[in-house]
């Protein structure tokens, strides 16, 4: 019998800082105690929209290195370069998705795309942490460009359309492989407009509000900009209703029950992993960028 997901606790901001200079971020999780009741994902961060004036100098974060989960960085407005120490580069636009897996280690840097520098503009784009079970924590790096128009797009019902990023949705499948279940859709809700969303019993869930002001199952109301609706494992589908135009990134995943140990851009099992991790990269084990 289908059941609707409840809302467990909503969350504003837990914190805001700038990652390198190109980067001004809004931090809904980990920041505010949740990673539990989201597992796979480990953290979430929204920047801008932030008004950027025209430089010659690209803005961003230097070469930094990963291990042992992957980053996706989502595009709205602006653009990144990416470049990393397993050879991979590229460039993302609006509508565009980045999915680097770490896994084993990576070394990369990311910076204002060189013509959104050059000309200026308004920035947004959110990045999301997805955890690797211990099994594939050291496996070899990949990187995953995924252009706008490889992303379906579902519509749901009159004003309200989905792109599916990674997992599936009302068959439709993403682009993005991932090594567990994780669904992750960009929803966009037109003012008035409504949908019943499939969402896997059993999956932790979130729902954040990037803008806008919407209601879930007919009662739980979310508005402004960068608030997280936690979900209930149990049920199979939640229910948003838009007040204004409201674009929602839906996230859902397998929880993956196993010890997590974090140091700044490494999540292994262990603490001796996360020493271990330290030490390899100040041997330079995970490569440097020329």
């Amino acid at each position: 019998m289908n059941s609707q997901k409840t809302v467990l606790s909503v969350h504003s901001t837990g914190s805001q800082h700038w990652v390198g200079d190109g980067f001004p971020v809004r931090n809904l999780f980990p920041s505010n105690g949740v990673n539990n009741q989201i597992s796979p994902f480990l953290m979430l961060d929204y920047a801008g929209p932030t008004a950027f004036e025209p430089s010659d100098r690209p803005r961003g974060v230097e070469e930094h290195p990963h291990r042992g989960f992957e980053t996706v960085t989502i595009a709205y407005q602006g653009s990144v370069d990416h470049r990393d120490s397993a050879g991979n580069s590229g460039t993302i636009n609006p509508g565009d998705v980045q999915w680097m897996t770490a896994a084993s280690g990576v070394v990369h840097e990311e910076k204002h795309g060189r013509e959104f520098t050059r000309a200026g503009g308004v920035f947004e784009m959110v990045q999301l942490w997805v955890n690797l079970p211990k099994k594939d924590k050291m496996s070899a790096p990949r990187y995953q460009g995924l252009l706008n128009e490889q992303i379906p797009v579902i519509r749901l019902a009159p004003g309200a359309q989905a792109r599916v990023i990674a997992g599936e949705l009302n068959g439709e499948r993403g682009p993005a492989k991932t090594f567990t279940p994780v669904h992750v859709y960009d929803l966009k809700l037109e003012a008035g407009a409504s949908a019943d969303l499939p969402l896997p019993a059993g999956f932790n869930s979130g729902l954040v509000l990037l803008r806008g002001n919407i209601a879930i199952n007919g009662s739980q109301v979310l508005r402004g900009e960068a608030q997280l609706a936690l979900l209930s494992p149990a049920g199979d589908r939640v229910a948003i209703s838009a007040n204004e135009e409201s674009i929602i990134l839906v996230l859902s995943g397998e929880p993956i029950n196993e010890p997590v140990a974090s140091y700044g851009p490494f999540v292994m099992n262990t603490r001796e992993e996360l020493q271990q991790a330290v030490r390899d990269y100040q041997a330079g084990k995970m490569g440097h960028l020329n």
